[in-house]
């Protein structure tokens, strides 16, 4: 990266790599699948393809235009592209997270809407979907990502894995890693024996979300 660069867009690089060995560390992906990217004005950062995130340094950064234009790098970018710059172009996100979590690809070959088992769902907009199957990297993907995501912040690909988006990159991460613990979750309960997990209904999710517009600390 020249010093030439405004300072905000090493930061931001700087996060997207961290972001990206974050996710890796905790799991969420192996070697070089799933990818990340933020939005810094016009210009997306976004991981290259192929590239071990342990590898990557403040020079590496890769950056394109909304149009998907390389602007800035030498590596290529994620062959992924689509599916972040789809969430750019369609919402006000200024991070997008990709993962192949385990059990959040496992539900998403089982189910269409990932089951009300726990009140984490209001942290994703409500029942999560799961977008259509696609090969990755085709603007077919993104177009059934798109309508999965229809007022939430996070999805599943069927047969694929996790996107979530958020204002800031620990957002997108903090969704991606509820959306696999809600999946883990069901998944264990379902697998009770002669046993079926109690679902929460949508007044009772309505009150979750509502009550969360008040958690945390005062801004």
């Amino acid at each position: 990266m020249s010093e030439q660069q405004p300072e905000s867009i090493g930061r931001a690089w700087l996060d997207v790599v961290a972001t990206a060995r974050r996710s890796a560390a905790d799991g969420l992906v192996v070697g070089t699948s799933g990818n990340v990217s933020a939005r810094v004005g016009d210009l997306v950062l976004v991981t290259p393809s192929g590239v071990p995130y342990d590898r990557l340094g403040p020079r590496d950064a890769v950056g394109v235009d909304l149009e998907g234009r390389q602007v800035l790098g030498d590596l290529g970018p994620t062959s992924e592209l689509s599916l972040h710059l789809a969430v750019y172009r369609s919402t006000g996100a200024a991070a997008v997270v990709h993962t192949h979590a385990v059990h959040a690809t496992a539900v998403s070959t089982l189910v269409t809407e990932v089951p009300l088992v726990h009140y984490a769902a209001a942290i994703l907009g409500g029942p999560v979907r799961t977008a259509a199957y696609a090969r990755y990297g085709t603007p077919e993907l993104a177009e059934a990502m798109l309508g999965a995501l229809a007022d939430r912040t996070g999805c599943l690909l069927a047969n694929h894995g996790t996107v979530t988006y958020g204002d800031t990159l620990d957002q997108a991460y903090e969704r991606t890693a509820q959306l696999e613990w809600l999946c883990r979750l069901w998944l264990t309960a379902s697998s009770v024996p002669g046993r079926t997990p109690t679902l929460l209904d949508a007044a009772q999710l309505d009150e979750v979300t509502e009550a969360l517009k008040g958690y945390g600390q005062p801004g």
